[in-house]
């Protein structure tokens, strides 16, 4: 079997989760907001799938959504589903980070979440940051995934993508990668996961 390289990592759900006290109550419109794939009720499905290719549409789409989800400051609750301190790393996140392998975060986003890193002091363990909004693609695109492994130096069959969506992080398979798969659930229930998938590989 083909020696792995490097690994791709998706970034909400799988090394960082949206979590915060303030927004407990609502969990549930959180994971809809943050999923990589999927509509959003009462808004239009076409844009709301192309909200990960521009900041301002990303912003402007989840403001509405916020809105039309009741929200009393849609604005403002926007603010904060961007802000680094309402994310938080799961917690092998480190580690799975900090191995020998080149490392690249693959993500579907419209605003630059190199910021969440950076507070965690975890940004120097990321060698090339892969945005949609940056890139004009979104998974499960193979343009993203072909970005990274160029960038990172190496061959897709030598790559393995992390993730936590089968429809969006499976499209790395499509260009030879492997890929696995860890459930977005909250940070305090899944202590290894990554480190698990990793050791299957490395």
């Amino acid at each position: 079997m083909t020696t792995i390289r490097a690994v791709l990592f998706d970034f909400s759900g799988t090394l960082f989760r949206l979590e915060h006290d303030s927004l407990a109550a609502h969990a549930g419109l959180m994971r809809a907001l943050t999923a990589p794939v999927g509509a959003f009720q009462d808004l239009d499905a076409d844009a709301w799938a192309r909200r990960d290719l521009d900041a301002d549409l990303h912003r402007e789409l989840h403001v509405s959504a916020l809105a039309k989800a009741g929200a009393a400051d849609p604005v403002d609750f926007y603010e904060r589903l961007c802000s680094p301190p309402y994310w938080q790393p799961y917690p092998d996140t480190a580690q799975a980070l900090g191995t020998h392998l080149r490392v690249a975060v693959v993500s579907n986003t419209g605003w630059d979440i190199r910021a969440v890193f950076d507070r965690h002091h975890l940004t120097g363990r990321v060698d090339e940051f892969v945005l949609s909004y940056e890139e004009g693609a979104i998974k499960p695109d193979p343009k993203l995934f072909e970005l990274a492994c160029e960038r990172l130096g190496v061959e897709p069959h030598e790559a393995l993508m992390v993730g936590d969506s089968p429809e969006a992080d499976g499209g790395a398979a499509a260009i030879g990668c492997r890929v696995e798969f860890v459930d977005p659930l909250p940070t305090s229930d899944r202590p290894d996961a990554l480190l698990r998938v990793l050791h299957k590989h490395i």
